[in-house]
């Protein structure tokens, strides 16, 4: 039905070049509230607005993902029409791109599929590229603006505008009354638009645009309740320390533009396939450089200290934050540049590089941590840095595929986890310390199935969604990319799969722990705890169910045969990841591991089980602690969250800030105002002298010996006024002699 409907209305080709439409509404969404929702609309009716830009807005990348499945489907079968033709070329020697099909648009390959045979020719799409020059020009550089719609897109547009679309819904109720309402649905919907317009982006300026954007609505909604301290020093220091990283962004996109002469994506990601090792050492420097950004914006240690404390924003802003917008953003930059950091890592060659150590290590220190938090956004918090270093890890190993599969299943499991939250706070007096909670689970019995549902996924538990994404990841870690394990059984990258197995226990472990005190035992807090509404719990629902199911859409082809639909396998690898970009760099899929599989759920089954125990017989949160010395070091170094704070706060930030203040007021005591002082001396003592010799011995002593000159002058002819012609005579005569006397001397 989709298929007649997208042949018979719309035009494929055209509706995806004007993909556009898709930032831009919740664009004009954001205007129209900002400019018109006290006024206008009124304030309790902005969310309206919000959710029906939204909704249009979902639908159309519903529209978008059957377009492109369409065209992938389309491409493939033509492979089947052009075969013949496409030997034939290859026979001749040409090249493989003008094998025929689809406007040029499909080339064959025969080669390993990845999957352990022969692919005999596989077909590969295009992206649909729409760009309008002349946005502006600069040192004879044109910089042009349009949109750039593949598998990748397609798969970020569902996760964004289905995870904003909830919230939307979920923050009417639970926002309902703010003095800022209006304020807070005009930058829901600017977050929103911003990511999308970051995910569509067709060159890295653009894509420079929406990256900020996304972290100037997360600076403002994080500080929402901008009265209180804490949530302005929170919004400030997500603020600064992603500017930190933001510098990596920079530095690496210039040397990109340096090394291709261009910011267009699709350009810089062919060439990197075509040149390869020619650009390697430029390729290496400006992968690291954009890690640095990678590690800002998306929590990576050591730049993750800002995503917990960004839980002082809403809790629905918190939910589009983890689950679906900004955090997930440098995720998805590695996966639109990948072969960019595939070629600068040598992530098919090595065993182990800088990208796979960060995600890693990233989340196994991020799952330390959400051990020693009460505050349940916290605990969730951390867990989101975890998570998104296992894709971060994904990525460095070559598991492209794996790391977008999590990705999605991630964002709809984590959005119910928070949702979840705000529903425990907004029925329980406003409170998300779990020591004030407990007993939850016959009070808000929707919240608490949806919140194991999603805790289960999260924790990897067969067969919730996350199961199937982090065993894709495991197994990346332990294949790599030549199919197999090389280090005895440990595999291909064997000090990630070792941070993957611990990180797999220690998740179903701290999420059991809050599920305990969440919804276990006596409640503890004050009032009377009760069910949010159906306005909140809907969308719980909503969540929980793709927290089952969403991990349908990349099931391993032996799991699908079971069920006669081996079709439908790996849809997200066969419809989401960019096989022209990744073929040129040879990247592999490898096969499912049954054993890996079985290791993993087995991890995350006995971190359920001890942390069960351990509570259930009452060993309680300090018991160990207060026995042991070393656990209780432990327990502190994780409660001082590695000290990292007091290293940036005290230490680096300390030691620059206070002796640089203290060196700028000496300076200012001892050297601006000696300067000033002493210039001021000057110009005083040089006024003086001035005044004494110049004026006062010099000027004023002229004037008055000319003055007494002429007086005395005056004087002297005065005396010959005697008012007698004789004497006036006399003088004229004797001038007259005298003038006589000196013409005839000189004539």
């Amino acid at each position: 039905m989709w298929t007649w409907i997208l042949d018979n209305v719309f035009d494929l080709e055209s509706y995806l070049r004007n993909a556009f439409l898709i930032p831009l509404i919740p664009a004009v969404s954001f205007l129209v509230i900002l400019l018109f929702g006290r006024s206008v609309i009124g304030a309790e009716r902005v969310h309206k607005v919000g959710i029906t830009a939204v909704g249009i807005v979902w639908v159309l990348s519903m529209i978008a993902a059957v377009s492109w499945i369409t065209r992938v489907e389309d491409s493939t079968s033509s492979k089947y029409d052009d075969a013949e033709h496409a030997q034939i070329a290859v026979n001749e020697g040409l090249s493989a791109s003008s094998a025929g099909g689809l406007d040029g648009e499909l080339y064959l390959a025969a080669e390993d599929d990845g999957h352990g045979g022969d692919g005999g020719g596989y077909a590969t799409t295009e992206p649909v590229i729409s760009e309008v020059d002349g946005w502006w020009s600069s040192s004879g550089v044109d910089f042009a603006v349009g949109t750039l719609v593949d598998g990748q897109t397609v798969l970020l547009l569902i996760v964004v505008t289905s995870i904003s679309l909830l919230v939307h819904i979920y923050s009417s109720e639970y926002v309902k009354g703010d003095r800022r309402f209006v304020h807070y649905y005009a930058f829901l919907s600017l977050f929103t638009a911003s990511m999308l317009f970051f995910v569509m982006a067709q060159n890295l300026v653009q894509m420079i645009v929406g990256w900020e954007l996304v972290g100037v609505c997360s600076f403002v909604l994080i500080g929402h309740w901008w009265e209180e301290r804490p949530n302005t020093d929170a919004a400030v220091k997500a603020f600064l320390t992603n500017r930190v990283g933001d510098i990596g962004l920079l530095v690496g996109v210039i040397i990109l533009f340096g090394t291709f002469k261009t910011f267009d994506i699709d350009t810089i990601n062919r060439m990197v396939g075509e040149m390869g090792s020619e650009v390697h050492f430029a390729m290496l420097i400006a992968s690291i450089a954009l890690m640095a950004a990678v590690c800002s914006k998306s929590g990576q240690f050591p730049l993750h200290t800002w995503l917990p404390d960004a839980m002082a924003g809403p809790t629905p802003v918190s939910a589009l934050i983890h689950a679906a917008t900004m955090v997930v953003a440098g995720v998805f930059m590695i996966g639109r540049l990948y072969p960019v950091f595939f070629e600068g890592f040598s992530i098919g060659t090595s065993s182990i590089n800088l990208m796979a150590f960060i995600g890693g290590f990233t989340a196994l220190i991020g799952a330390g941590l959400a051990f020693a938090q009460w505050d349940i956004k916290k605990v969730l918090a951390y867990s989101t840095v975890s998570q998104l270093g296992y894709m971060v890890m994904a990525l460095g190993v070559g598991a492209w595929t794996a790391a977008m599969f999590h990705l999605f299943t991630h964002a709809f499991f984590k959005a119910c986890l928070f949702l979840g939250a705000g529903s425990v706070s907004h029925a329980a007096h406003h409170t998300f310390d779990m020591r004030e909670m407990g007993g939850l689970r016959k009070h808000m019995p929707h919240t608490y199935k949806t919140f194991v549902i999603s805790t289960l996924a999260l924790a990897g538990i067969f067969p919730f969604a996350g199961f199937w994404s982090k065993d894709e990841i495991l197994l990346g870690a332990h294949a790599g990319q030549d199919g197999a394990g090389s280090f005895l059984f440990l595999g291909k990258y064997p000090l990630m799969l070792v941070f993957g197995c611990v990180v797999a226990l220690l998740t179903a472990a701290y999420m059991t722990r809050v599920i305990w005190y969440t919804f276990w035992g006596e409640y503890r807090g004050h009032g009377h705890p009760h069910e949010s509404p159906k306005v909140m719990t809907v969308p719980l629902w909503i969540l929980a169910v793709m927290a089952v199911v969403a991990g349908v859409f990349n099931l391993p082809t032996p799991v699908m045969e079971i069920f006669g639909l081996e079709g439908l396998a790996h849809l997200v690898q066969t419809y989401a990841e960019p096989t022209h970009y990744l073929n040129a760099v040879g990247l592999s899929h490898p096969d499912p591991s049954f054993w890996l599989a079985l290791v993993g759920l087995g991890l995350a089954l006995t971190g359920i089980a001890v942390t069960f125990m351990y509570f259930w017989r009452n060993a309680g949160p300090h018991g160990l602690t207060e026995r042991n010395r070393y656990a209780k070091a432990g327990y502190t170094f994780l409660e001082q969250k590695y000290y990292l704070d007091h290293l940036y706060t005290d230490i680096v930030v300390g030691s620059i800030k206070r002796p640089i203040a203290r060196a700028a007021n000496w300076f200012n005591d001892n050297v601006i105002d000696l300067v000033v002082n002493r210039a001021g001396e000057g110009a005083r003592d040089s006024g003086r002298w001035v005044y004494r010799w110049i004026d006062q011995g010099t000027i004023d002593n002229t004037v008055n010996a000319l003055g007494s000159g002429a007086d005395a002058g005056g004087q002297g002819l005065r005396v010959m006024q005697t008012g007698k012609v004789q004497n006036y005579g006399s003088l004229l005569f004797g001038t007259a002699a005298v003038v006589a006397i000196v013409f005839v001397i000189v004539l």
